[in-house]
């Protein structure tokens, strides 16, 4: 066969469902360009159905990608190479015609920690190595998809093309995907996303746990200019589902940065009290530090009801009438394992019982899952297979489930989801939480002075790293906003940003607060109880926004004032002193760090304002 001939035969893949002719030019063009690009033997235009996710669960399992568990309705365990197991930021990149459209400059040359830009042109040379027949021999799967509810004002389309079942299958928990997103689409525009495992068939070396990837040539790139979303190599959830981090978070927030909106890494919840009376917040905190314990709260104060509309995005934006509304541009939850339970979060535990696809965590031989955490005694008899797919026992010495496991659920499955979780104008948010893990130093919660301080108190957000992303846990990271490894460009001009929400006219502007669960005592563990019991700090919170809880001023913020916070019923002795107790060495040291930091990193792009905020706070803390 001639070679024109051959290359021709390669760009015409089998059509296995749907007709490429009948979709928009637009999406006929994405689709046609990286047919050309990729060379897959077929094409699967997803309509989202129930039949379509049935046989595609079937063709998985078959070749060993999943299992089904039997203890369950319609749960899946995926394992994959123990190689792929986490978000990839060193291998993560923003495209941009000018670096400093990304990143801030750092001083004094030194690398960028909030980022990574590439050129167009780098950007051009990486997809040239990797995506030329990458998809040989496999199925192009084409993933028409909605942020938030289809039609809403506030939504925003991508359309997905990827060679992984797994990520089809995840995909439609996850988001709205199907032919009813091409119909609203009609001939508008749309994010466009191409991944491929970067493993066309034949394989040259043997699959780890059947999972196809690439890790040598992983890459996660971001093209602001022309929305559009380009991975290689990784088969995860972060680096593969394309609509999650890289579109809602990365790619969203420069849209949000152009219409006006804010996309952010928070949860949003409804929250009433016992007169009936209800408030919705949005909170921020790093991954892995208790997001989606808090957007499920079981609350141990009587009377009070906190319901979930998400439990780690939201797209925010002012209302004619000046209020804040927000969605959650998801349909489910990607929510890490280790550490749900039924007493950390029973709502989480019951809305993962069917219909969820969990990876890396560990098997029980009756056909059900098991992580650390969990607190469930299993039966004697029962054996515990690891995420490596090994026998386990507790004498092991390592743990049975990856620390970065995921169950993907349906949102809809969630005991307390709330009733306006898909209302196309969104929830009204009236306070906006900041969080993370700090062991020593930080108090249990404070209020922020005003907007600036809170925008500042965002800017200076630090936690413990987690097992999310490739960094050693445990060690104290710069993560403002909860958004380090998400900005889409530069976060100088992200804090402007913010800060501009105070100009706006009528904007009714949520108060702003900080949260710290995790203070430790000297001696012993953990000074707060939290989970259930963390109601009580959003029940002052509650009322700090209504104007009824008593509040005195500190260096740091409004602290609750002397018997401010509920305390009724609580179990053990809390030592509220040490709680909230400021040491004055501590945050010398946190605001020199802090200072150090955006001098370093975000260097002349950082807003005169924020570095009015940090002298304010230096002032203060020098009068402790």
């Amino acid at each position: 066969m001639p070679p024109q001939l051959q290359a021709q035969k390669q760009t015409c893949p089998r059509i296995l469902q749907g007709d490429l002719c009948a979709l928009s030019p637009h999406v006929k063009e994405f689709v046609e360009t990286n047919i050309t690009l990729c060379q897959p033997d077929f094409l699967h235009i997803c309509d989202g159905s129930d039949e379509e996710n049935r046989v595609i669960m079937k063709h998985m399992e078959e070749q060993g990608i999943v299992k089904k568990l039997s203890k369950y309705e319609n749960c899946w365990l995926a394992r994959t190479d123990p190689r792929d197991v986490a978000r990839v930021e060193s291998r993560t990149v923003i495209v941009t015609q000018e670096q400093r459209d990304t990143v801030p400059t750092p001083l004094n040359g030194e690398a960028s920690q909030i980022g990574q830009w590439m050129s167009p042109e780098e950007f051009n040379k990486a997809v040239a190595l990797r995506f030329p027949g990458c998809m040989k021999g496999r199925t192009m799967y084409v993933i028409p998809f909605s942020m938030g509810p289809v039609g809403s004002p506030l939504s925003k389309i991508g359309v997905e093309l990827t060679d992984s079942p797994y990520v089809v299958a995840s995909m439609r928990v996850m988001t709205r995907m199907g032919t009813a997103v091409l119909n609203a689409l009609g001939t508008g525009e749309f994010v466009r996303c191409l991944h491929s495992v970067g493993c066309p068939l034949p394989v040259k070396k043997p699959l780890v746990n059947n999972w196809p990837c690439n890790p040598e040539q992983t890459l996660i790139a971001h093209i602001p200019d022309r929305r559009l979303i380009v991975s290689f190599g990784s088969g995860y959830g972060g680096n593969s589902l394309l609509g999650k981090k890289c579109f809602a978070l990365r790619i969203a927030s420069r849209i949000a940065k152009d219409e006006g909106w804010l996309a952010e890494h928070m949860l949003i919840l409804g929250i009433t009290n016992p007169a009936g009376e209800k408030k919705y917040m949005a909170a921020a905190f790093p991954s892995a530090c208790g997001k989606t314990n808090l957007a499920m709260l079981f609350p141990t104060l009587p009377g009070w009801k906190v319901e979930c509309v998400g439990d780690d995005i939201a797209w925010m934006k002012f209302d004619n009438q000046g209020n804040l509304r927000a969605i959650n541009p998801e349909n489910g939850f990607f929510g890490v394992a280790p550490g749900t339970s039924a007493k950390s979060n029973p709502n989480a535990m019951e809305t993962i019982m069917k219909n969820t696809v969990f990876t890396n965590v560990a098997e029980t031989s009756d056909g059900g899952v098991y992580w650390e955490g969990m607190d469930q005694s299993l039966p004697e008899e029962i054996t515990i297979t690891s995420w490596k797919n090994k026998p386990w026992s507790s004498k092991d010495g390592e743990p049975c489930a990856h620390p970065n496991s995921r169950f993907c659920a349906p949102a809809s499955q969630c005991p307390i989801i709330d009733p306006q979780w898909e209302s196309p104008e969104g929830v009204p948010i009236e306070a906006i939480i900041f969080g993370g893990r700090r062991p020593e130093g930080v108090p249990l919660v404070y209020e922020a002075f005003s907007w600036q301080h809170g925008v500042f108190v965002g800017a200076a957000m630090r936690s413990e790293a987690t097992s999310a992303a490739e960094h050693k846990a445990k060690v104290i990271m710069h993560d403002p906003f909860a958004m380090r490894p998400f900005f889409g460009y530069n976060f100088g001009l992200y804090l402007s940003h913010w800060l501009s929400m105070a100009d706006r006219p009528n904007a009714k502007l949520p108060k702003i607060f900080h949260v710290n669960w995790f203070r430790k005592s000297p001696t012993a563990g953990f000074l707060w109880p939290g989970f259930g019991d963390n109601i009580r700090v959003l029940d002052w919170i509650f009322r700090r926004v209504n104007g009824d809880a008593g509040a005195i001023p500190s260096a740091v913020g409004y602290l609750p004032f002397h018997g401010s916070l509920n305390l009724q019923g609580l179990q053990g002795d809390v030592d509220l002193n040490e709680l909230f107790s400021l040491n004055k060495e501590f945050w010398q040291k946190e605001v020199e760090e802090v200072r150090k930091y955006f001098t370093t990193q975000v260097n002349k792009d950082l807003p005169t304002e924020v570095t009015r905020q940090l002298d304010l706070l230096d002032q203060r803390v020098k009068q402790m």
